[in-house]
């Protein structure tokens, strides 16, 4: 089996990872399937999730590893990791509580572009929670 045949229909897991040594990873509600955040996975964090069963991703801002959670309380427990034929982008399935984004909603993806405007967005959504009150509990 050719190479690329191999990446694209075989079994084994062998994930591409950029010139920077990271994977795109969206994580995604496992009971809603909505989509809750977009992130980036080195293989560190990708093994830490894979053996703890918690999300754990790469800050590019921060330079380190980012569990989920670690300060709001936020977890996400992966049921399931998905791949796509190339392997070089993940979904995980993930089981939540209330809110994911660090301003307050449930999911990252809470705005819309205007179909009559499409330079403004439009809210679709509603916090869930207090973000303030959350990242005091550090």
């Amino acid at each position: 089996m050719a190479a690329d045949k191999r990446i694209e229909e075989g079994l084994d897991f062998a994930p591409k990872f950029d010139s920077n040594g990271l994977i795109t990873a969206v994580a995604q509600d496992a009971q809603t399937g909505h989509v809750l955040m977009v992130a980036y996975m080195n293989r560190e964090s990708l093994d830490l999730t894979l053996a703890t069963g918690n999300a754990v991703y790469y800050s590019r801002s921060r330079r380190k590893l980012w569990k989920k959670g670690e300060q709001s309380g936020h977890v996400q427990k992966v049921e399931q990791v998905l791949v796509d034929c190339d392997q070089d982008c993940l979904v995980l399935k993930v089981r939540v509580d209330e809110g994911q984004c660090h301003v307050g909603y449930k999911s990252c993806f809470y705005r819309a572009v205007k179909k009559d405007s499409p330079d403004k967005l439009k809210l679709i959504a509603e916090k869930v929670y207090d973000p303030q009150q959350a990242y005091e509990k550090k």
